[in-house]
C-alpha cells in the first residue's frame, strides 16, 4: 500500500530550480539532454522477470510528469503521469548491430510534460544473447536519482509518494498558490539580478579581452549527430593503476578526462591546463529532485596524470571544500530563470555549460547491485551514458562543442561513456573510441567494449 501525501499543495510537488531550468531549457533551445542505460546479456532475457521490473517502473520513482503553472511565471508542479508506456520487443539483429539499435532508440522522442516520459526496450541477439536499453529524459533523473530507481523496481520497490492527477488543482486554486510561491521567491530573485549583473560585466570584460573573433555559423538549425561511445574496463585493474599512481578510482577518472581534453584541444591556450566541470551528489533520504546535484570546478595539469595522481587528488579535495564554503555563484541564478523568456534563456547555454572549454567528469561510484538485475538475474554488463539526439549545429557552435564523461561501478566492471563534439574538426563514432582506447593505454589500463567486432579491432590495433 501506498502512503499518500498529506495534501496536493505540499512543497514536495513543486520542481526544484534546477529541474525548473532543465525543463525551460529544454523547451527553449529544442535539445532534450537523454540517459541511456544500456545491458547486455550472453543469453535470452527472462521476460516474465523484465515484465515485473517494467511493473514497478511505472509504480517508481521515475514515473512523473510536469504540470505547467498557469502563471507566465510561474514554479512547475510534479504530477501522476497519465500514460503507461509499453516494453518493445524488436526483431533479432546480430550482436554487432547493437550499437546501431541504440542510437534509433535515442531517436524516439520522449516527453516528461505529456507523456511518454521513458522507454524500455528489447533487442535479442541472433546469438542467443540480449541487448536492453531504457532511455529517459535528463530532465526526469540525474544518474544517481536514475540507478536508484532501477534498483528500486528490480528489487520489487515502488514509489513511497502517490503524486496528485493532472489537472486536480482548480484553475482559480493554482494561480493562487503559484502567486503565493512567487512571492516567496522574490528576495532570491533579486539576489539573482544582482549575481546576473555582477557576472554579466565580468562576461563583458572577458569578451573584449578575447582573442577569437566569432564565425557565422553554417546550417544553425540542422540537427547533428555527437559521436558517443562506451568502454569497459577490469575494476581490480582500474583500482590497481590508481593506486600505483597515488589516486583515487575517482581522481583517476579525473586523470583520464583531463587527458582526453588535452587530446581533443579543450585546454587553456597559455599553460594547457584542463577545467573539469564535477557533479557532486547531493541526493539525500526523502528527495524529490530529479536533478539532485552541485558542481565543483577543478583545474588539472594533464602533462603529469599519467604517471602521478597526486595533484589530481589534492586538486579534487580542495575543490569539494571550496564548494562547501562557497557555493558556485551560477546556482544564485535560478531564481530569476522562470521569469526569463525563451530567446534569453537560449543565450545561457555557454554560461550552464561553465564555459567552452569545460569538461564534465561524472562519477558515479558504486552502482548499486540490483541496477544490473533489471529481469531479476546479473546482467553481463551494464553501462550509462549521456546524450543529446536532436540538437542543432547552432546550439552546439554556441556552447563551444562538448566534452562529457560519465562513468560507474557495478559487476566487477567500470564502464566509461564519452559524448564528444568539437565545431571545428567533427569526429566520428569510430574516431572518438580510438580516441578513448589510446587514451587509456597511456595510463596502462586495458579497455574493451561488448559490442561491434570493429570498435574491438581498434582497441587490439592500439594494445599491440
Amino acid at each position: 500500500m501506498k502512503r499518500r501525501m498529506k495534501k496536493h499543495e505540499d512543497t514536495s510537488t513543486l520542481l526544484d530550480l534546477a529541474d525548473q531550468v532543465v525543463f525551460q531549457g529544454e523547451r527553449a533551445t529544442g535539445a532534450t539532454n537523454l540517459l541511456q542505460c544500456v545491458w547486455t546479456y550472453n543469453r535470452a532475457i527472462d521476460m516474465d522477470g523484465l515484465r515485473r521490473f517494467h511493473e514497478h517502473l511505472l509504480r517508481g520513482r521515475l514515473s512523473r510528469h510536469v504540470e505547467r503553472s498557469p502563471l507566465p511565471f510561474g514554479r512547475h508542479r510534479w504530477v501522476a503521469p497519465n500514460d503507461a508506456p509499453a516494453i518493445e520487443v524488436a526483431p533479432a539483429r546480430p550482436r554487432e548491430e547493437l550499437g546501431a539499435w541504440l542510437r534509433e532508440q535515442t531517436a524516439i522522442e520522449l516527453d516528461y510534460e505529456h507523456g511518454p516520459a521513458w522507454h524500455l526496450a528489447v533487442l535479442p541477439f541472433t546469438d542467443g544473447g540480449t541487448g536492453l536499453s531504457l532511455i529517459i529524459s535528463h530532465g526526469l533523473a540525474d544518474g544517481v536519482g536514475l540507478s536508484t530507481g532501477i534498483a528500486d523496481a528490480a528489487s520489487g520497490r515502488d514509489d513511497s509518494i502517490t503524486w496528485p492527477a493532472a489537472g486536480s488543482r482548480r484553475r482559480w486554486r493554482a494561480v493562487r498558490q503559484d502567486a503565493r510561491q512567487t512571492a516567496r521567491d522574490m528576495p532570491a530573485v533579486g539576489r539573482a539580478i544582482v549575481t546576473g549583473t555582477r557576472m554579466a560585466r565580468r562576461a563583458r570584460r572577458e569578451a573584449l579581452t578575447a582573442a577569437s573573433v566569432s564565425a557565422p555559423i553554417a546550417a544553425p538549425n540542422e540537427q547533428i549527430e555527437l559521436p558517443a561511445a562506451t568502454v569497459f574496463v577490469d575494476m581490480d585493474e582500474w583500482d590497481a593503476v590508481a593506486r600505483a599512481l597515488g589516486g583515487t578510482p575517482n581522481s583517476l577518472l579525473a586523470g583520464i578526462a583531463a587527458k582526453f581534453a588535452q587530446r581533443a584541444g579543450r585546454v587553456t591556450a597559455d599553460e594547457g591546463l584542463a577545467t573539469l566541470a564535477v557533479p557532486i551528489n547531493e541526493r539525500v533520504d526523502g528527495d524529490t529532485r530529479a536533478n539532485a546535484v552541485g558542481n565543483a570546478d577543478v583545474t588539472v595539469d594533464p602533462k603529469r596524470v599519467t604517471t602521478d595522481l597526486r595533484e589530481v587528488r589534492a586538486a579534487v579535495k580542495e575543490a569539494l571544500i571550496r564548494v562547501q564554503e562557497s557555493p558556485d555563484e551560477r546556482f544564485a541564478l535560478l531564481p530569476i530563470v522562470p521569469f526569463l523568456p525563451k530567446r534569453v534563456i537560449k543565450k545561457l547555454v555557454t554560461v550552464a555549460a561553465g564555459g567552452t572549454t569545460a569538461v564534465c567528469s561524472s562519477n558515479l561510484g558504486d552502482v548499486a547491485a540490483a541496477t544490473n538485475r533489471p529481469d531479476g538475474t546479473e546482467a553481463d554488463s551494464f553501462s550509462m551514458r549521456s546524450l543529446y539526439p536532436r540538437v542543432t549545429r547552432g546550439t552546439m557552435d554556441r556552447a563551444g562543442g562538448l566534452l562529457g564523461m560519465l562513468s560507474g561501478r557495478v559487476n566487477g566492471q567500470v564502464f566509461v561513456s564519452v559524448l564528444a563534439y568539437d565545431p571545428a574538426h567533427p569526429s566520428t563514432i569510430a574516431q572518438l573510441q580510438e580516441a578513448i582506447f589510446g587514451t587509456l593505454a597511456e595510463f596502462s589500463l586495458t579497455a574493451t567494449v561488448q559490442w561491434d567486432s570493429q570498435l574491438d579491432e581498434i582497441a587490439t590495433e592500439i594494445a599491440a
